[in-house]
């Protein structure tokens, strides 16, 4: 069966030969350098094999309208977003899938200030795509490719910037990272290395984009990591996503605390050793990371998932720290995007300020059981779920800004259609693993009781 073209806030994605084809990708590099305005437009991408021909198109796209072409290469997105906004380009096209299956890719769309597109904008980037009337330019109008070197070296100096990076090279931690086979083979190990004091020892280190795990960093993709960390008595073990903006961790035990944990720990070391401030998360964030900004007198405010929703509103309300419940830590100081190595660099900055290890910051945390699921559905379906859960849990306190949210004491559930694949996703938290498993059994099947009606 085809797989449809994903559309949306998160850009377009689909499985490469199928719904993604290299027409696809001349015509959206059209209409993008068709809404920027000629001018140069940064092109990076993930280490994924399909990343090499979706580039060729998205650059003859580009040139056709008049756009210069600024290649990066395998840089992570964070890396890409940090030298559109250094260089004062037109805007950026990422290539890559994220956490998506290899078969996917993708092409994320940024604006000159190194954001992603918010809703608004990205529809009117799709009106131009559907119209199809682009400015064609002649021959000798058509701009020659350039190449960007240092993305990398400007994201990794704002991070230096930023954190005590002499007190995180005093403490000589040994670290484990997982770098599936994405961007951070290319680039964690040096990170790491040479610009935090590590002793690294590094697992799915090839830049093959073969993933050999999962690509999402949860804690069932990464028995490795663990191994790892026990193996070569690391202090603490990071994994993230093939390019680069995810982060999870697993403590100096080889257990994995959860990608919340990410979040709550960064919050935690900003709000502490950095600035006081507001907090922005989204809706399908752990009641930890608000325990950690309330116990520190700082307000917390959810939005819809979607990093440039959160990013905006963090812009808004000028938010000191914040991100995505998929251990998506975003620091603006640094630049306003999810980000594993600002993520890396807190997380040890919090470990060499404090002395603890990672189980005892944990410890720390009030604990909460997270369970995160998903069921695949047609597109079509996903409204009338959502109706039926709304008649379910009528009688709860509700947040409808995206999908059902629904208050159950100190329990939660989040049900939602996926911005990236064709599920439905559910997340559910409790306060012990009982209620929490309860709860996740209880909403999945109501989720498919309701995806079989009609």
């Amino acid at each position: 069966m085809k797989e449809a073209l994903k559309v949306g806030v998160s850009g377009v994605r689909g499985v490469v030969g199928d719904s993604l084809t290299p027409q696809v990708a001349v015509t959206f590099a059209q209409a993008f350098g068709t809404f920027v305005g000629r001018g140069p437009v940064i092109v990076g991408r993930d280490t994924r094999p399909t990343g090499m021909m979706i580039e060729n198109a998205v650059v003859a796209g580009l040139e056709s309208v008049g756009c210069k072409p600024v290649l990066a290469g395998i840089v992570p997105t964070p890396s890409l977003l940090v030298i559109t906004s250094a260089r004062a380009a037109r805007g950026c096209i990422a290539i890559t899938a994220s956490h998506n299956p290899a078969p996917w890719n993708a092409l994320k769309f940024v604006d000159r200030r190194g954001m992603f597109l918010d809703e608004v904008r990205a529809e009117e980037l799709f009106d131009i795509y559907h119209q199809g009337d682009f400015p064609l330019v002649a021959e000798d109008e058509i701009p020659r490719v350039e190449v960007e070197k240092a993305a990398f070296e400007e994201h990794a100096r704002r991070i230096a910037a930023y954190v005590d990076m002499e007190s995180i090279r005093r403490a000589h931690f040994r670290v484990a990272v997982d770098c599936c086979n994405g961007v951070g083979a290319l680039w964690s190990r040096r990170f790491l290395e040479e610009s935090l004091g590590c002793r690294v020892v590094a697992v799915f280190e090839r830049p093959t984009g073969d993933f050999e795990r999962e690509p999402e960093p949860l804690p069932q993709n990464l028995g490795s990591l663990r191994e790892a960390v026990r193996k070569h008595g690391c202090d603490i073990g990071f994994a993230q996503d093939p390019d680069g903006d995810r982060l999870a961790i697993v403590d100096e035990q080889g257990e994995p605390i959860g990608e919340d944990l990410t979040l709550a720990f960064a919050v935690e070391e900003v709000l502490d050793r950095h600035e006081k401030g507001p907090v922005v998360v989204n809706l399908s964030t752990s009641r930890s990371v608000e325990d950690v900004a309330r116990s520190r007198g700082c307000e917390i405010e959810r939005t819809k998932i979607g990093e440039i929703n959160v990013t905006s509103r963090m812009l808004e309300r000028r938010a000191v720290v914040g991100g995505e419940s998929n251990g998506g830590v975003i620091v603006p100081a640094i630049h306003p995007c999810r980000d594993s190595f600002a993520g890396m660099a807190l997380v040890l900055e919090l470990m060499a300020a404090t002395g603890r290890t990672v189980s005892e910051l944990r410890a720390a945390i009030p604990r909460y059981t997270l369970i995160k699921d998903k069921i695949p559905i047609r597109t079509e379906r996903a409204p009338l779920i959502l109706r039926h859960l709304r008649k379910v849990y009528a009688g709860q306190r509700m947040n409808l800004i995206d999908g059902v949210y629904v208050e159950l004491g100190r329990s939660w559930i989040h049900v939602r259609r996926s911005n990236t694949e064709p599920v439905m996703r559910l997340t559910i938290e409790a306060p012990d693993r009982r209620e929490a498993q309860r709860l996740a059994a209880e909403v999945r099947a109501e989720v498919e009781q309701a995806a079989r009606q009609g």
